[in-house]
C-alpha cells in the first residue's frame, strides 16, 4: 500500500472535538479536586483539563463519581486553583503512534520531550487494551541472541517470552536492560521510563542507547517527580506503542522499568480514590492492574508480530516475597535476580543463576545444550552448598567428587555468567563445554 503523506495530518484532524463539556472547580483539598457539572458525561478514568485564565494549567484524571461531582486528580499540585475555574472533560486517555516515532523520545501522553516536533499517527488506540484472545496466541519462538553468554545459553530469551527482572538498587539492573536495547535481536525496542530521576532519562538516551539504539526505538519517559497519574500512565503507553508495532507485524522488544514504581503509581491513585489498603501496604487492584499490564506482552496472533518483554522489579534487600515480586514471578516466563553480594565482588550482570530461571526451557535449546545447562547448574549448586566450608578451609579435596570439579570449574563458570557473547549462542554453548568438560584455557 502507498504511502500517505498526509495521514497523520487527517487522523488529527478526525480527533478534533468540535465540543466538549465544561464544569467549574466547586472544591479542592487533599490532593484531589472536586468539579460539579460534569456528572452526566464523565467516567472512570477519563482525562479533564483544568485550566485557568482560559490557559491548560494541569490535567487530571477521574477517580471518583458522584451524582452532583466527580473527582479528580491532577497531574502536579493543585496549588493555584480556585472555586470556579473551568474544567473541560478530555474524554478517554489515547495514544497514536507511528512509524515515525523510531528515534524519539516522549511523554505518556505522546507529545515529544527531545524539542523536536511529533505528529501523531492517523489511528489513536486505547491506552488499555485487551491482549490477544488465549486461545490465539502463538507459542514462544526461536532463541534470540543477545550478546551475553548467560542469556545465550544458561538463561535463554525466547521471541515472545515475558522475562522478570529482579534486583536491589545499585545492583546494575538498568546497564542490563541497556544492554537487552542494543543486543537482543528485534525491529523495534520500546523503552518505559517509569519514575527514573530526569538525569537518568538523558543519560539513558544519549549514553546508553547512543543513536544506533535510538534508530530502532521509542523511549516513553516519566520523571520520578511527576504526578502519580504520569507514571502509571507511561507503562501504559509504552505497551500501547509495542502493540501498535506488533499488529503491523513486527518484532517488538519491551524494556520497563520498573514495574515496582507502576504499582507504586497506581497504589498513590487507588488510596486517594479511597481504596484500602490490605496487601502490604497495596491495594487490591494491584495484583489485577500488574498482571493485565504483563499479559498484553507475549506472542501474538496469527497475523501479528510478537512482543518480547523485560520488566524489572525493585526488590528491597532481595526479598522476593513482597507484593509486586511476588505476583509477576507467578505471571512471567521466567524470572532473572540479580545479587548485591555478586555485583560487589566485580562480576556484571550480577545473576544469581541458582534464583534464576528461564521458562523458555527446555523448548528452545537442544537435548545436548539442555545437557550442558544442567551440568553447569549441578555444579554451580555443589560449591554454592560447600561454599562455606571451602572459604574456611574445612573441605579437604578428594572428599566429594562433584564438589572437587565444581571447585575446579568454578571460576572459569563465574566468569561466563559476566561474559559478553558477539559470537552467539552457538559459540557460546561451546564455551561452556569447554568449562564443564575442563578444556577452558587457564586466564593469563
Amino acid at each position: 500500500m502507498a504511502h500517505d503523506p498526509f495521514a497523520a495530518l487527517r487522523g488529527r484532524l478526525d480527533g478534533l472535538c468540535l465540543s466538549r463539556a465544561v464544569g467549574r472547580v466547586c472544591a479542592a483539598g487533599g490532593g484531589t479536586v472536586s468539579v460539579t457539572g460534569l456528572s452526566g458525561q464523565a467516567a472512570l478514568g477519563d482525562l479533564v483539563e483544568l485550566r485557568q485564565r482560559g490557559a491548560v494549567a494541569r490535567r487530571g484524571e477521574v477517580l471518583g463519581l458522584a451524582e452532583d461531582c466527580i473527582t479528580v486528580l491532577p497531574d502536579g499540585s493543585p496549588d493555584g486553583l480556585s472555586v470556579g475555574d473551568v474544567a473541560v472533560l478530555a474524554g478517554v486517555g489515547r495514544i497514536a503512534p507511528a512509524a515515525h516515532w523510531l528515534g524519539r523520545v516522549i511523554d505518556p501522553f505522546g507529545a515529544p520531550l527531545d524539542g523536536r516536533p511529533l505528529m501523531p499517527g492517523p489511528c489513536a488506540r486505547p491506552l488499555r487494551a485487551p491482549p490477544p484472545p488465549a486461545a490465539r496466541r502463538r507459542p514462544l519462538g526461536q532463541r534470540l541472541a543477545t550478546g551475553m553468554a548467560a542469556f545465550d545459553t544458561l538463561l535463554p530469551l525466547a521471541r515472545g517470552q515475558r522475562l522478570g527482572l529482579f534486583a536491589g538498587s545499585g545492583v546494575g539492573k538498568s546497564m542490563l536492560l541497556a544492554r537487552f536495547a542494543r543486543g537482543v535481536e528485534a525491529d523495534v525496542v520500546v523503552l518505559a521510563l517509569i519514575g527514573e530521576r530526569g538525569r537518568e532519562i538523558g543519560q539513558f538516551v544519549t549514553d546508553v542507547l547512543g543513536p544506533e539504539g535510538m534508530a530502532r526505538s521509542v523511549v516513553v519517559a516519566a520523571a520520578s517527580d511527576q504526578s502519580p497519574l504520569v507514571r502509571r500512565r507511561a507503562a501504559w503507553a509504552a505497551m500501547a506503542v509495542a502493540e501498535h508495532f506488533r499488529d503491523a507485524g513486527r518484532h517488538v522488544l519491551l524494556l520497563a522499568d520498573s514495574v515496582t514504581r507502576f504499582a507504586e503509581a497506581h497504589r498513590e491513585l487507588a488510596l486517594a480514590g479511597g481504596e484500602a489498603a490490605d496487601l502490604r501496604g497495596f491495594p487490591a487492584s494491584t495484583v489485577r492492574e500488574v498482571m493485565a499490564l504483563a499479559e498484553r506482552a507475549g506472542p501474538g496472533a496469527a497475523g501479528m508480530g510478537d512482543i518480547t518483554a523485560v520488566f524489572s522489579v525493585l526488590v528491597a534487600g532481595s526479598d522476593m516475597e513482597e507484593p509486586v515480586a511476588d505476583i509477576l514471578r507467578g505471571t512471567l516466563d521466567g524470572h532473572v535476580v540479580l545479587d548485591r553480594r555478586i555485583a560487589e565482588r566485580g562480576r556484571f550482570p550480577a545473576i544469581d543463576l541458582l534464583r534464576s530461571v528461564s521458562r523458555s526451557l527446555p523448548g528452545v535449546a537442544s537435548a545436548a545444550e539442555n545437557a550442558a545447562i544442567a551440568g553447569a547448574r549441578r555444579l554451580l549448586g555443589a560449591y554454592d552448598q560447600a561454599e562455606m566450608m571451602i572459604q574456611a578451609g574445612l573441605y579437604s579435596a578428594g572428599t566429594d567428587p562433584e564438589i572437587d570439579a565444581a571447585v575446579a570449574v568454578w571460576p572459569a563458570l563465574d566468569a561466563f555468567l559476566g561474559a559478553a557473547a558477539p559470537d552467539g549462542p552457538a559459540q557460546a554453548f561451546a564455551d561452556l563445554g569447554a568449562i564443564l568438560n575442563g578444556s577452558w584455557p587457564e586466564p593469563e
